[in-house]
């Protein structure tokens, strides 16, 4: 799912390049290309397939080349994650009535490849032998109010795989005090938003949980892989109830699985977030560029890949950030309200 207009890491990321299409680590791959990456060995590039906004469509042929350039679907508008994984679903359906399918968001943060393309593979081969739906239950080391959270029935694992549990409930984004709650219990996991079927698993949860919606894009069968496809999106996609996959399907859906793990993930949703999960100097100043040099400064993150030298002294807890011709400056806690300082809120 790579349609997101995630423009937290502004002056980098813009809803002409959103954060999935920036190099945000400084490693030479951009989020979405370190997404594709990550799946290398599971997945070859003609079954990998992404869902991204139409205007997308150049950086995404762009960015991943090796895949067929019939396996980037274009949505016309946002309607949420529900269209964008019925759509896709119905269109993988279309040429493999037996597939079995990973949806990841293209712009999450995860450390620990090894341990991923091991879950991944272990939930694959779950949900090719059951009608189950799996999704991943980050563990969390942290009250994060943030991220919604998946609870666990830890008395009740599957008899096919030990490590997945069967879900409870699904919580929103929760406060403070409900969060430290969750965290001090055990069967409390973060929401990852990754989730793993068969493809034939979850066309079936479409028609009985979100019907109208999957009558769409079934309807479309005789078109997909034709020239009439994306005229017909365009036509029907809005009509599209705007709701996420978790609503539609997730928490209503009777055979559903959590596979608790534990993988160096984050979502990267703010500076803050890419602050905590790059490496530190000695002050725990984060530094992204070719020649940061850093005095009498703590608690910082500088990214500023574009330039040929950067001095900063006497900061602490700011963030650095250059791009575009565009300077960023400003308090790490006040990274989320940067629209409002540029007068789009």
């Amino acid at each position: 799912m790579a349609g997101g207009v995630g423009s937290r890491f502004w002056p980098m990321s813009t809803e002409e390049k959103p954060k999935q299409f920036i190099d945000v680590l400084g490693s030479g791959r951009t989020l979405l290309q370190s997404t594709y990456d990550r799946f290398k060995g599971i997945i070859p590039p003609e079954n990998v397939w992404v869902v991204t906004n139409r205007r997308y469509f150049e950086l995404v042929k762009e960015q991943l080349a090796d895949i067929p350039v019939g396996n980037i679907l274009l949505e016309p508008c946002r309607r949420n994650t529900a269209p964008c994984v019925c759509y896709v679903s119905w269109r993988i359906k279309e040429k493999d009535p037996k597939a079995n399918i990973v949806v990841a968001p293209s712009d999450h943060l995860i450390t620990d490849v090894v341990e991923f393309q091991r879950v991944i593979k272990e939930c694959l081969k779950f949900t090719s032998e059951t009608d189950a739906i799996v999704t991943l239950g980050m563990k969390p080391n942290e009250p994060h109010t943030g991220y919604g959270y998946i609870e666990a029935d830890l008395s009740s694992n599957s008899a096919r795989n030990k490590e997945l549990y069967r879900v409870d409930s699904f919580h929103e984004k929760p406060k403070l005090e409900l969060a430290k709650q969750y965290v001090a219990q055990n069967n409390y996991f973060w929401n990852a938003g990754i989730f793993i079927w068969s493809v034939e698993t979850i066309v079936n949860a479409f028609r009985v949980y979100a019907p109208a919606m999957n009558k769409i894009f079934e309807s479309m069968l005789p078109i997909y892989g034709t020239e009439k496809e994306q005229e017909e999106i365009d036509r029907r996609y809005p009509e599209c109830e705007k709701i996420s996959v978790d609503y539609a399907i997730l928490e209503k859906a009777e055979e559903i699985f959590v596979c608790p793990a534990d993988f160096g993930w984050s979502d990267l949703g703010s500076w803050d977030s890419l602050h905590d999960h790059t490496e530190h100097d000695l002050y725990k100043n984060s530094c992204i560029g070719p020649n940061i040099k850093m005095f009498d400064s703590r608690n910082c993150i500088v990214h500023t890949t574009e330039e040929k030298q950067v001095i900063v002294q006497g900061l602490d807890g700011y963030i650095v950030a250059e791009s575009n011709h565009t300077l960023l400056v400003c308090k790490i806690s006040e990274g989320q309200n940067i629209k409002k300082y540029l007068g789009e809120e």
